[in-house]
């Protein structure tokens, strides 16, 4: 980035924020330059804006759960946006409509799917990554919309929401999607899918596996012979939890003791799913389409990790 004469000027101190600076510096942007610069700019209007900027924006955004106009507003008043950013004092800031463009481009495009697979592989470059073993897990995200009426019938469909779908978890039913994530013991999430509500567990569970992990631990939703065989065969242990068939209708002892080990082992996933949602905004869905929905939750998951990395390598 080349200063202009005004930052020159301006005092270091100014606009200085630890937070931003240490998240920023744990993180090779070269490498996710390559990855932002795919998308295809604008064939008309103004010159656009450096994808790099724009997604470091992006990722403002989600760390402090901003609208596009709050977002605006931040980046024209706040010197430490600007530096994370890498606006320069003289230098336009986007507008709303240019960040929702720019955020739409990059949620349809994958970008942002593809920028945290970078960015986590900076961190496990640092040594982050335990590889003693993956948690897997999935939580619900409700849908923008209003789930449909009773009366339409069972898998009724939003219009207005096409790609939200129906699950029922402990009796209830929920109308949205689902975040799967395969998480590292030493608290970092390695892989994530975004799914229709209705996509079962175990079905995705095999692309939460990164392959050099000790172990998988999982509930009962991933139990699988042919999962054991794959994990046996690739010297991984099979941490997932048994539940009752025609051979044991009641679990013997030893399996419920089992279970109940991997039920404290696994625990720590949940912390992630609660900072999701009351950090960033996971508990339901912002836009209508899932793509756009799995952009932003792999945006938060790319937070997630840096402020969760932030903390194991700052004093």
């Amino acid at each position: 980035m080349q200063h202009s004469l005004a930052d020159a000027l301006v005092s270091r101190k100014l606009g200085s924020n630890r937070r931003l600076e240490e998240l920023h510096g744990l993180v090779d942007w070269t490498a996710v330059d390559a990855v932002a610069g795919g998308l295809r700019p604008a064939l008309t209007g103004r010159p656009p804006y450096a994808p790099l900027k724009m997604l470091k924006a992006l990722y403002l955004q989600t760390l402090y759960d901003l609208s596009d106009e709050d977002l605006e507003e931040a980046l024209v008043d706040r010197l430490s946006f600007r530096k994370f950013c890498g606006f320069a004092l003289t230098e336009e800031t986007p507008d709303k409509s240019t960040i929702c463009r720019f955020r739409q481009g990059a949620a349809d495009g994958g970008v942002l799917e593809q920028c945290f697979a970078t960015i986590t592989a900076g961190l496990e470059a640092r040594g982050l990554v335990t590889r003693k073993g993956t948690l897997v897990d999935a939580t619900i995200v409700v849908a923008r919309h209003k789930r449909p009426p009773i009366e339409a019938g069972p898998g009724a469909k939003n219009t207005a929401e096409p790609d939200a779908d129906w699950t029922y978890k402990g009796g209830k039913s929920y109308f949205g999607y689902k975040l799967h994530i395969g998480m590292d013991e030493g608290g970092l999430v390695r892989k994530a899918v975004f799914t229709p509500a209705k996509t079962y567990e175990s079905e995705v569970a095999d692309a939460l596996i990164s392959g050099d992990e000790r172990a998988v631990y999982g509930d009962k939703a991933y139990e699988s012979k042919r999962r054991r065989q794959r994990l046996r065969a690739q010297g991984i242990k099979d941490r997932t939890m048994r539940r009752a068939n025609r051979w044991h209708r009641v679990l013997p002892a030893r399996l419920r003791r089992r279970n109940h080990l991997i039920a404290r082992r696994r625990a720590p996933v949940e912390a992630v799913f609660s900072a999701l949602k009351r950090l960033y905004g996971q508990s339901r869905a912002r836009y209508a389409s899932l793509a756009r929905n799995a952009g932003r939750a792999f945006a938060a998951l790319t937070l997630l990790n840096l402020c969760r990395a932030r903390r194991m390598v700052m004093p």
